[in-house]
């Protein structure tokens, strides 16, 4: 007996070497790390996935090829589909388990703390009808050359392992080039990731514009209204110059994972951040400044799920005509700008195609031209210029981000290397969406989209 259990420890003994040895190369994380692995693996699966399956209809195995590309103790995940109640239970080998529920046109949110209040709000869909894009859904203006030079990249990519799902192209506000891969249409809702955090600073400008919302105002929370924080103005935000400190890494127990994937209201996180900078002064990239906008944008509209619901859809998508767009809320029903928002490509270009047009589209302004001046402009960091309202500039530094491409271009960008590209000087509006867990070469195939050198450019 004694000899058995002494076999049975010196087993469990070399299993837990062997896991601490092996698990930061095989699984991603340390085994010190092993409960905020558990929280971030679990939170993200159940989210990713039901987001997945019940937003961009993806198949389980898909999923599972998505989730691993992040890491490969993601493939542990059992993930528990119930058509019925759409949701997904994501559990880690018995060590924790997390659930997520989609809700019509409000995508799917983590069961974390009370999310009952989500039940009750309704969301009216967007209605588009066969009219030329951007105003409809028919698109008459294909360039066949052109189409061509896309399906080929699209084709290239994915030979080469980038896992590109859409490829788009604007040309003078008509749509003459678009290309998916298998099992993607132009209705399908792609998540963009970290584009969402453009589209969150349009929120603002479309607010602005509505003559609610000083940029230059401070005190934005109440929280921070006896601290030095009060001095932080909606502008530093836009521009990820605030000063607050905040882990942005994507490993598990940083700031940015606790945020995405088991915290109850994703601001939270960073509204208790404590200043590293002097307002202003240095350019920090945060998701967490991202989601404090957009919990600013929630108190301006009454901190009521419903009331912040119905101004997206009054505001943008219904002028827009953005029928194939899910932005998505956390478990206290603010939106997560940083990150959670499912677009079609042929939307994603619809947002593009307003900031080319100066805030303006299917004959209604929606931003101000300044609104946009300011948006597409260097910041005045001392570190990091090229960086607008939550828009990424070529220009603004001694060398351009992307050489191959116009100066002027500015960009919407997002993880697994989601990119907007709108270029000014070229009247172009380029969309790339996929899944690249590495790098993806944007400057080199998006040159090969651009209009000829000296080709007339005709603004509509």
């Amino acid at each position: 007996m004694k000899s058995t259990i002494k076999i049975l420890l010196g087993t469990v003994v070399a299993l837990a070497l062997a896991v601490t040895l092996l698990a930061p190369p095989l699984l991603g994380f340390s085994i010190t790390q092993l409960g905020s692995a558990v929280r971030v693996a679990t939170g993200m699966g159940a989210k990713l996935a039901c987001s997945g399956r019940y937003v961009s209809g993806f198949t389980p195995a898909g999923i599972v090829e998505d989730l691993a590309s992040y890491s490969p103790a993601n493939r542990l995940l059992n993930l528990d589909y119930d058509d019925d109640a759409r949701r997904v239970t994501a559990d880690l080998i018995g060590l924790g388990e997390v659930s997520a529920r989609y809700r019509k046109g409000l995508g799917c949110a983590l069961e974390i703390g009370d999310t009952t209040p989500l039940d009750q709000v309704a969301v009216t869909p967007v209605e588009v009808d066969g009219e030329p894009w951007p105003k409809g859904s028919s698109a008459p203006s294909i360039d066949a050359e052109l189409q061509q030079r896309l399906d080929a990249i699209l084709a290239a990519d994915n030979a080469a392992g980038l896992e590109t799902r859409a490829l788009l192209v604007i040309q003078d506000g008509a749509l003459v080039a678009e290309s998916y891969a298998d099992g993607i249409t132009p209705q399908t809702p792609l998540l963009g990731w970290s584009m969402g955090k453009s589209l969150t600073a349009m929120l603002q400008g479309r607010l602005e514009a509505l003559g609610q919302g000083d940029r230059q105002a401070g005190a934005l929370f109440a929280e921070w209204r006896d601290d030095p924080r009060r001095e932080i103005t909606l502008e530093q935000l836009l521009q990820m110059s605030s000063g607050l400190a905040f882990d942005e890494t994507y490993a598990p127990g940083s700031d940015a994972t606790h945020m995405l994937f088991s915290a109850q209201s994703a601001s939270d996180v960073a509204l208790a951040s404590p200043p590293a900078h002097a307002p202003g002064s240095h350019f920090s990239y945060s998701s967490g400044t991202t989601n404090l906008i957009a919990r600013w944008l929630h108190q301006q509209l009454g901190s009521d799920v419903q009331a912040s619901v119905d101004f997206f859809q009054r505001e943008l998508l219904q002028p827009l005509g953005m029928a194939n767009t899910v932005f998505e809320v956390d478990p206290s029903g603010i939106f997560v700008g940083s990150s959670y928002i499912y677009a079609s490509a042929r939307d994603w270009a619809r947002l593009g195609q307003l900031m080319l047009n100066g805030g303006e589209l299917n004959g209604q302004r929606l931003l101000s031209e300044d609104w946009v001046a300011r948006a597409s402009m260097p910041n005045g960091s001392d570190n990091e210029p090229r960086y607008g309202y939550q828009f990424w500039l070529n220009s603004g530094a001694d060398v351009l981000r992307y050489p191959e491409l116009p100066a002027d271009a500015y960009f919407m960008q997002g993880n697994r290397k989601q990119v907007v590209m709108m270029a000014p000087s070229t009247n172009t509006v380029i969309v790339r969406l996929g899944w690249s867990a590495g790098s993806y070469p944007v400057g080199q195939n998006f040159a090969e989209l651009l209009p000829p050198v000296g080709q007339a450019v005709t603004r509509n």
